[in-house]
């Protein structure tokens, strides 16, 4: 299977402008064998707490299905819907296979005032291959995870994670694929966007990680379309399960602190 990641520098609060960027590199993109492709977090608007931007309206979604139509691929991106902050996964035929609300609110950055948490780990099935979808502040925690790891492949995170912490969202993307042996990708945006006002920084440095911890594809600091070479397959997670069955020595029958 042929992933495809997408960073970009969001234009804030502007839904057109974004999927008109969108549409640009795609259109430049030289590959026609993607099979999946993943948006950052709240996709067409940046991270904002403007719920009459971030909630997607029916064109917006309907864009999306189109891209996927059109390109013959799934795409997952981000947005908001009935209050929650999502990620929505959308098959070739641009049909909805999942819709996965953000369980970890971003207290810090005052998210939690004003969305609503989710409270369901959800997984789909991507042509044979599970997949579990989480969104940025979710990686924090791994007991949502491991709890879902015997049943999983792919952990799939999407994020607008600022640059000045870029290092503890690629560890903890990396942290999460040898915790569980299976797949984990982190897809991040560029750019600026307003936080407190300040502009806050964002590096991109999506991510492609095995099940053995080994870096498949780093897109870097740059904007753009990024495809990971490797085949990622259901094989790949059997095999190292086997070989090193660490997961089956988890314990929960020792006394806590």
């Amino acid at each position: 299977m042929k992933i495809a990641l997408c960073q970009f520098n969001m234009a804030w609060e502007d839904k057109e402008a974004n999927k008109n960027k969108i549409s640009e590199m795609m259109e430049k993109c030289s590959r026609t064998d993607i099979d999946w492709i993943i948006f950052p977090e709240m996709t067409l608007s940046g991270f904002t707490v403007n719920t009459k931007v971030s909630e997607l309206s029916d064109a917006d979604v309907e864009f999306f299905r189109k891209f996927a139509a059109k390109h013959n691929t799934w795409v997952s991106f981000g947005g908001v819907r009935k209050n929650r902050n999502k990620l929505i996964t959308l098959n070739r035929k641009g049909e909805t296979a999942n819709e996965y609300s953000k369980i970890h609110l971003y207290k810090f950055g005052g998210e939690n005032g004003y969305y609503t948490a989710g409270d369901q780990v959800t997984s789909f099935d991507l042509e044979g291959i599970t997949v579990c979808p989480t969104i940025c502040f979710d990686l924090r925690f791994p007991y949502l995870f491991w709890e879902a790891a015997p049943k999983v492949d792919v952990f799939v995170n999407i994020a607008v994670w600022p640059a000045r912490r870029a290092e503890n969202y690629t560890t903890l993307v990396r942290a999460r694929a040898i915790e569980n042996q299976c797949y984990c990708i982190g897809v991040d945006r560029t750019g600026t966007e307003p936080f407190n006002g300040k502009n806050l920084e964002f590096s991109g440095n999506s991510s492609v990680v095995d099940p053995l911890g080994k870096i498949l594809l780093d897109c870097g600091t740059a904007d753009g379309i990024f495809v990971c070479e490797a085949d990622v397959n259901k094989e790949q997670v059997i095999s190292s399960r086997q070989r090193f069955p660490f997961y089956n020595e988890k314990r929960s029958d020792y006394k806590r602190l």
